[in-house]
């Protein structure tokens, strides 16, 4: 028998594996779907949606939290043949004006409070599908599937629909300037995910959550598609603050997440340390993080513990490395990643200290997601993995990385001119990225090819890395934008972190936790001083970061300065703050304007 080659028929294959386990659940428990009832409820949004004139090329949006209703509603679509795609909740009127216009979507199924605001974007809607309250205008859920027509004939629907058919839309991040609309072939994804779960072993049943907002294409693959083609158990997480409770709640087999939510792990394990007042307790703390220190250590140098090493890593593992593993819900793990953006090799160390290896990856929308990876105990540190197989690669003169295959997009939605700049005639995807391969295979990103720093003495750097060295750190810093292009040296404008602020000051005793409050306090400048300090010890001299300005304000996904998948926007960032830092160029010092804690050693 051939394998699903669409979404709808992999679900299809997928819900009859075993009907009563659960398929989707909410922290808890409390709200669940079984597989044979959500394929009950795929059949009848399907027949609604069918009932409004949805049909194979439509286009219907999703604008809502991560909820368990989200998952019947979603596939429902894709069995009408449409393409279905999600939007950040946090676009404003003026921005879903855009999506909407390019993506041609006449239906949005959304949350009763979105309601006002799609409206405002002045796209004429012909359906709002609202799926917590009665909204006048709209329908409900219940509405929809009431519209359903007794001759609707859902397995000839879905069965038409073939391979080449574009399934999702994903924006991208819009760094330069208004998003491009990725599409996305049933094709693609199917490739996508046989090809991922050859390497990173998935299988029905397996826990994971989705947390990620579903616009992200990393929660698109991992907590939807993924989720068709091999059966994957998805817990949803409404608000990432929860995220530390869904853990220990499911306790996933298999899980991944941005850099981001990585370092607060880690500053999470760090700080429960130092909070423990049991003596006896903080001392086997400290003791056992010292022995996965060590661990660390040696895996980011590239040589084997010795044997007394190892047998000491594993007393203090089955004292309390376990322990601490299943406390953070993080016990039962057979893979973890990081993707979307590069992750400070100290991060990865820590929890490989830990005993939770991490495989970073690497990928864009434009090449459906994950691109290379590394097999469960295979991973380097440092690298992103290689290629999935069944793709091929060559690197440009300029150091320019391109992918040719079947996960290449099928083009940018109405942007022919963006998309011939992108892919060439012989299906070469333009990745923008510069890597790096070595003889076995494995890449390094260095960085973005059009955020490479030259200075003014023809110097070319990474403010990937830079910044990712710096905030490696120190866990105070929020985002870093390094500034240096056509500069003599490096600065920094630096913002705190936004969700640290309130622990920061309760641990310190400050009664003002606003970002301008702590920018400016001596202790906090301080802390950051000694980071970047620390960060320079392993930069060249020349990376190193001379100066730096704290900024009094958070920044916040969507906004001027980072994008929704915490890509920073360097453009509108260096038009934004070009006073503060043409300050940190001045002769002389000036107020609010930082160096280092210290002279740094120069690693070069």
């Amino acid at each position: 028998m051939s394998q699903p080659n669409t979404s709808p028929a992999a679900f299809q294959a997928t819900a009859a594996i075993d009907p009563d386990a659960i398929a989707v659940r909410d922290i808890g428990g409390h709200h669940s779907l079984t597989w044979g009832d959500y394929a009950a409820q795929v059949r009848e949004v399907a027949a609604g949606l069918a009932a409004l004139g949805v049909g194979r090329g439509d286009t219907v949006a999703f604008m809502m939290a991560n909820r368990v209703e989200f998952y019947p509603l979603e596939v429902g679509a894709q069995h009408t043949g449409a393409t279905s795609f999600s939007v950040y909740n946090t676009l404003s009127a003026e921005q879903l004006h855009y999506v909407f216009d390019n993506a041609g979507n006449k239906v949005v199924i959304c949350e009763a409070q979105y309601v006002d605001k799609i409206r405002a974007s002045g796209v004429p809607m012909h359906t709002i599908v609202c799926i917590d309250d009665s909204v006048p205008g709209t329908l409900t859920v219940a509405q929809l599937k009431r519209l359903g027509r007794a001759d609707f004939d859902f397995d000839a629907t879905w069965q038409a629909i073939t391979p080449e058919d574009v399934v999702t839309l994903c924006y991208t991040s819009g760094t330069t300037g208004n998003p491009k609309g990725v599409e996305i072939t049933h094709a693609n994804l199917a490739f996508e995910c046989r090809a991922y779960a050859s390497v990173m072993p998935v299988e029905f049943g397996d826990r994971i959550t989705s947390f990620l907002p579903t616009a992200h294409m990393a929660d698109r693959v991992t907590g939807l598609y993924l989720h068709e083609y091999c059966g994957t158990q998805i817990t949803v997480v409404p608000d990432r603050t929860q995220l530390p409770a869904a853990l220990t709640d499911v306790h996933p087999t298999i899980w991944g997440a941005v850099p981001r939510v990585w370092e607060k792990l880690k500053a999470a394990v760090e700080y429960s340390v130092t909070a423990e007042t049991d003596p006896a307790r903080r001392a086997a703390l400290d003791w056992a993080l010292g022995v996965a220190a060590r661990k660390a250590q040696a895996q980011l140098a590239g040589v084997p513990l010795d044997d007394t090493q190892a047998a000491e890593w594993d007393k203090a593992d089955a004292a309390v490395l376990a322990p601490l593993r299943a406390k953070i819900g993080l016990d039962q793990l057979k893979w973890a990643l990081s993707g979307a953006a590069p992750i400070p090799p100290e991060t990865l160390g820590f929890f490989y200290g830990l005993g939770i290896p991490i495989s970073e990856v690497w990928g864009m929308s434009e090449l459906t997601c994950v691109v290379s990876v590394s097999p469960p105990g295979q991973a380097r540190l440092g690298t992103v993995g290689r290629l999935l197989p069944g793709l091929e690669s060559r690197i440009g003169e300029d150091g320019e990385y391109f992918v040719r295959g079947p996960l290449v997009m099928r083009e940018y939605r109405k942007e022919p001119e963006k998309t011939a700049a992108t892919l060439d005639a012989d299906g070469w995807l333009a990745t923008g990225d510069i890597i790096t391969e070595d003889a076995d295979g494995y890449l390094r990103v260095v960085d973005r090819k059009k955020e490479l720093i030259i200075n003014s003495a023809g110097k070319n750097m990474s403010p990937a890395n830079i910044e990712n060295t710096i905030k490696a750190a120190t866990g105070l810093i929020g985002a870093l934008a390094t500034i240096g292009d056509n500069r003599p040296y490096n600065t920094a404008l630096i913002v705190l972190d936004a969700e640290s602020a309130l622990p920061y000051a309760a641990q310190h005793g400050l009664t003002d936790a606003t970002a301008p409050a702590l920018a400016a306090d001596k202790n906090v400048i301080a802390g950051i001083a000694r980071g970047v300090a620390a960060g320079n010890a392993k930069l060249s001299r020349i990376e190193q970061i001379k100066r730096f300005t704290i900024l009094p304000t958070f920044w916040e996904p969507g906004g001027d300065e980072i994008t929704l998948t915490m890509k920073l926007r360097r453009k509108p960032i260096a038009e934004k703050y070009a006073d503060t830092i043409d300050t940190m160029y001045a002769p002389q010092l000036a107020e609010g304007v930082h160096e280092p804690a210290e002279t740094p050693t120069s690693t070069t």
